[in-house]
């Protein structure tokens, strides 16, 4: 079975694109890109995108409505583009994926289209690759070209992060970029957001390259959003804030017991950050106690303020409720929902 890397789908962009592909591995950044570029080479024309740019999302999905975007014409052009993101093939039931090679077999007969199915990191089983595929990678191999996306090696990510800024005219060290892979994170969708950021905060202040205090001052330090988001609802008593946080987490298809585990981890943190700062210790000295970035500590510390100490133990002892529940019986999502609305 051969499968395609991120260049090799970038030089059939340049040739031309026809049939399906399946987009998976590690780096979402550079899937959403390149599908993002497929639409920019096959709908040329903007005043006809409504018919010749078809986007189905993963809670929109079905084989039926897979086929349905398959059958009509492409309008004033020889060719559109349907995607499908987000969708999960190890989630779906057999006869799920009956369905869906049932419609895939019948893109050959509808050839004026370009198919892109795009699954989110891990959403798939790869099996040992290359020599050794799995059963569903081989058997979805049948119908769409496969293209790997694999994860960004470091180098190439601070090549990648001196780009993004050159491209906003601002220069960057490989010193500067490494360290901010390092104090943001790894991923490159929040790379390239902190990038455009600090871009233009140097741009206002009248300066042409970027320097390790600006990254300090400008952008985010690595916090796992989805569950700070999460803890702060649930502390908060926004409801909807939560559910909503949730929802994201489950649809990116996080254990129960993980994202329980994340959230109980952000709230003993604000439990400790909170007690510590009313022994009038400073956030250095919290940040080495609990061996906690600086900038993390005072975020936390400005969440923190706000909520009581009963309310933080008390959250703490229904997040063991909770985790105690889920070991006892498979309850899933169900008895994070419960804590959500504990509080």
């Amino acid at each position: 079975m051969d499968i395609l890397k991120e260049d090799g789908f970038r030089k059939q962009l340049k040739n031309g694109l026809s049939g399906g592909y399946l987009f998976f591995g590690d780096e979402d950044y550079l899937k959403a890109f390149s599908v993002k570029s497929a639409r920019e080479t096959v709908c040329t024309e903007r005043d006809f995108e409504i018919f010749n740019d078809i986007r189905i999302d993963a809670l929109d999905y079905s084989a039926q409505a897979l086929l349905d975007a398959l059958m009509p014409f492409p309008m004033m052009s020889e060719q559109k583009i349907v995607t499908v993101n987000g969708i999960c093939p190890d989630a779906m039931k057999p006869s799920e994926i009956d369905d869906l090679c049932d419609a895939l077999e019948a893109l050959s007969e509808y050839d004026y289209n370009v198919l892109i199915i795009s699954v989110p990191s891990g959403a798939i089983d790869e099996g040992n690759l290359p020599k050794r595929p799995s059963a569903l990678l081989t058997r979805l191999s049948k119908y769409l070209t496969p293209v790997r996306f694999e994860a960004v090696s470091p180098s190439r990510l601070v090549s990648w992060v001196r780009k993004h800024f050159a491209h906003y005219g601002i220069g960057a060290s490989d010193e500067v970029c490494s360290f901010m892979i390092d104090y943001c994170g790894a991923s490159m969708f929040t790379l390239a957001s902190e990038t455009a950021k600090l871009a233009y905060y140097a741009a206002w202040n009248g300066k042409n390259t970027v320097a390790e205090e600006d990254v300090r001052y400008v952008s985010i330090a690595e916090i796992n959003a989805d569950s700070f988001a999460l803890a702060n609802s649930i502390l908060e008593g926004k409801y909807d804030s939560a559910l909503d946080a949730l929802s994201v987490m489950k649809f990116r298809r996080v254990e129960p017991v993980m994202i329980l585990s994340e959230v109980s981890r952000v709230i003993c943190d604000l439990t400790a950050v909170k007690s510590m700062l009313s022994e009038g210790r400073a956030p250095s000295e919290i940040a080495a106690s609990l061996k906690m970035n600086e900038y993390k500590v005072k975020i936390y510390a400005a969440s923190a303020a706000g909520k009581s100490e009963k309310k933080l133990k008390r959250a703490i002892t229904l997040c063991s409720e909770a985790d105690l529940a889920l070991k006892l019986s498979p309850q899933g999502y169900a008895a994070i929902e419960r804590l959500v609305c504990a509080l």
